[in-house]
Parts: structure tokens; C-alpha cells; sequence
């Protein structure tokens, strides 16, 4: 019997937190829709040209995540330094936007696709690490690039991630220790017949939709309560 699936979004949940991936998987009220502003930063990589010539006093109504100065700065050096390895063109003018792509395993939207070679790119809406990519972007990530492998049967090498609230594109080699994270939350999500334990790392909490039906105490629960750390 052919398996179902699996989300690019199940993945990346499972890789930053099995339980609120099954909370989210088994509860119907949760609304997967992304907000309006969600939309207003993806619509941010479309208009870079514009913004690196826009005004601070313009920047400053946009949807960006730092100083409109700084943002400039940022962008600038994030064009001159993709320029330089011939990378900028490709980024700005992709072979597709938003394609719906199914794999072996897993499906979802590829929201930007590369050829010659052929590489995913995802936008992402929040902050970048200090270096690199977060984790369970990197999940989502081989996700994406192993469903366009398998549409197109051939092989993929890298990904790129797009931060345009901070001006800031990465890209990264699809490393065997990364693919095994992808295997690994691939099982984590296979495997989801009840609650998994609770993760260790309770700061993820905090703003988890599901922290009251997952029985957790936040911090901001801790400081209402008065307990100290």
C-alpha cells in the first residue's frame, strides 16, 4: 500500500518539536492558513530592486525587521556578494514561484525554483541565525529539494534560504548529516500514533499554540505564578 505524503510543514514542525507536531496534525480547529503579514514579507523578495532605491522614510513603512538604513546596508552587501558569484540573476528570476512539488515521501510548495543547476528556495518570514540556516529550515529544505529530485529524476545539491525582512540569502550544501535530519523527522512524523515525550527545551513553549493542551508550564505561566527561575 502507497504511503501518504508527508507535509514540508509536518517536517519542519517535527524537527523543532515532535509533540506540537502531532497536536497540530490531530487538532481540527488549527488553522494552518499563514497571516496577512506572512504574505506582506514574501512579497518583500519581488521588490528588492525597489527597496534598495526607496527612501528611509519608505523603508520604514514596510514590513522589515530592522532600521531601514541598516536593512539597506544589508541588502546592498547581500547583491554585491551574490553578484560576484553569479548567483544574483538566477535568484532574482527563477525558473518558477510557488510550485507544488511531490516526492517519493513528502510534498509541498517550493516557493522559488532554480535551474542549471537545478535548487530550491524557500522564503522565510523570520530572523536568520547568526550563521547558516536554522535546523528545521534545513529539514524543510531537503524536503523540497529531494521532492524536486524526484519529479525531475536528478540529483540536488543545494538550497537556498531567502530572509528578505533582514535582506539576508544564504545557501547550503545538502550534506549527508543533513539529510539525516531529514530522515530523522521523516520517521518522527511517520511514527506519530499518540503524544511523543515532551522536548527539553521548554523555551519553545512559550508561544506554542498548544502549550495549555500539552500540559506544559511556560515561563510567562512561572512569572504569573510567582516562581522564580
Amino acid at each position: 500500500m502507497t504511503r501518504a505524503l508527508v507535509s514540508f510543514s509536518d517536517l519542519r514542525t517535527a524537527a523543532y518539536c515532535p509533540r506540537k507536531c502531532y497536536y497540530r496534525r490531530t487538532n481540527d480547529d488549527s488553522d494552518r492558513e499563514p497571516p496577512p503579514r506572512v504574505d506582506a514579507i514574501r512579497d518583500l523578495e519581488r521588490r528588492y530592486e525597489a527597496l534598495l532605491e526607496a527612501s528611509p522614510g519608505a523603508l520604514a513603512t514596510e514590513p522589515i525587521a530592522v532600521a531601514p538604513v541598516r536593512y539597506r546596508e544589508a541588502l546592498a552587501a547581500t547583491r554585491s556578494r551574490l553578484e560576484e558569484a553569479e548567483c544574483w540573476e538566477r535568484l532574482r528570476n527563477p525558473a518558477e514561484r510557488d510550485r507544488l512539488a511531490s516526492g517519493r515521501d513528502c510534498r509541498g510548495i517550493v516557493h522559488k525554483v532554480l535551474t542549471d543547476p537545478l535548487e530550491p528556495v524557500l522564503v522565510s518570514t523570520g530572523r536568520p541565525p547568526e550563521r547558516g540556516v536554522w535546523e528545521t529550515q534545513t529539514v524543510h529544505a531537503v524536503a523540497a529539494a529531494k521532492a524536486l529530485a524526484w519529479e525531475e529524476q536528478t540529483s540536488v545539491d543545494r538550497a537556498w534560504l531567502e530572509y528578505p525582512a533582514y535582506g539576508v540569502v544564504r545557501s547550503f550544501e545538502l550534506t549527508t548529516r543533513r539529510k539525516a535530519r531529514y530522515r530523522r523527522a521523516l520517521r518522527t512524523v511517520r511514527k506519530l500514533d499518540g503524544p511523543p515525550p515532551r522536548i527539553n527545551d521548554r523555551a519553545k513553549c512559550d508561544e506554542c499554540e498548544f502549550a495549555s493542551e500539552c500540559g506544559v508550564r511556560t515561563r510567562t505561566l512561572r512569572s504569573l505564578l510567582g516562581i522564580g527561575s
